[in-house]
């Protein structure tokens, strides 16, 4: 799998992060929360990141990121019970623009 070396390490700090704060948080408090777990685990990350959408060569919108990764992984937290479909569709737009 392509970078699964930072995806395991994300997956790590979000347990982390996770089991300090556990469940009941605004998504901005766990972003932030991961940032800083990220950054003292060695990552590069940045939060709210711009991404712009073309078609055919051409900007045609932008959509903002929860957290880029080391420039390579898209990071898009929710803080929900249930994952609704409508949040996998988002996901999969992201990866699709972003030319991943």
């Amino acid at each position: 799998m392509q970078h699964s070396d930072i995806t395991e390490a994300i997956i790590g700090c979000a347990y982390r992060v996770f089991n300090a704060l556990g469940s009941g948080f605004l998504e901005s408090v766990y972003e932030k929360s991961l940032l800083i777990e990220l950054k003292h685990a060695g990552y590069s990350a940045r939060r709210q990141a711009s991404l712009d959408v073309f078609y055919r060569g051409e900007q045609v919108g932008h959509f903002v990121a929860d957290l880029i990764v080391e420039e390579t992984v898209i990071v898009e937290l929710k803080s929900v019970d249930e994952m609704a479909k409508a949040h996998e569709v988002q996901l999969v737009n992201y990866l699709r623009v972003s030319g991943n």
